[in-house]
C-alpha cells in the first residue's frame, strides 16, 4: 500500500467513523459500530471498511444496514475530505474484537475460579489450625502434673 493509500485510508476511517456515529435514519443499525481499519486499493477506486459491532448479536442486521448506506456513508464522508473522487465503500464485519473479549472473559474465569479454590485452600487450612490450637490447650486426658497430686 502506498503512502498516499494510507494517508486516504486514514481520513476515511475518521470521515466514516463520524458519518456512522452521527446516526444513520436505518433501523437495522444499531449497537455499538466502531470502524476498526480501512484498506483502500491503490487505484484508489474502493475502499474496505472493517466495522466491529457490539453486540453481537446486531451484527448481521446492522451490516445489512450499512451496505445499504454505502452511498450515503460515502457522500457524507466525501463532504468532510478534500478529495476528487472519493472510493466505492465495501463493508466488512471485523470479529476480531469479538474474539478478544471472548478470551478475555475465559481469563477472568479461570483467575476467579483460582483465587476462589486458593480462598477455600486457606479457609481450611485456618480451621485446621485453630483446631489444632484447641485440641493442644484443652487436653482432657492429661494427668496433673507431680506436684498437684
Amino acid at each position: 500500500m502506498s503512502q498516499r493509500s494510507q494517508r486516504i485510508s486514514a481520513l476515511l476511517r475518521e470521515a466514516v467513523q463520524g458519518v456512522i456515529s452521527k446516526g444513520l435514519q436505518d433501523p437495522r443499525v444499531r449497537g455499538l459500530i466502531t470502524v476498526t481499519k480501512v484498506t483502500t486499493a491503490d487505484d484508489l477506486s474502493q475502499a474496505t471498511i472493517h466495522v466491529s459491532i457490539m453486540p453481537i448479536e446486531h451484527a448481521d442486521l446492522t451490516m445489512h444496514g450499512l451496505k445499504a448506506a454505502a452511498a450515503h456513508i460515502r457522500r457524507q464522508a466525501g463532504a468532510k475530505l478534500t478529495l476528487s473522487r472519493v472510493p466505492q465503500l465495501l463493508f466488512k464485519l471485523d470479529t476480531t474484537t469479538a474474539r478478544q473479549s471472548g478470551v478475555l472473559d475465559a481469563i477472568a474465569k479461570v483467575t476467579k475460579e483460582r483465587e476462589d479454590r486458593e480462598a477455600a485452600e486457606q479457609l481450611t487450612e485456618h480451621t485446621t489450625d485453630q483446631a489444632d490450637n484447641v485440641n493442644q490447650t484443652q487436653s482432657p486426658n492429661e494427668e496433673p502434673a507431680a506436684d498437684e497430686r
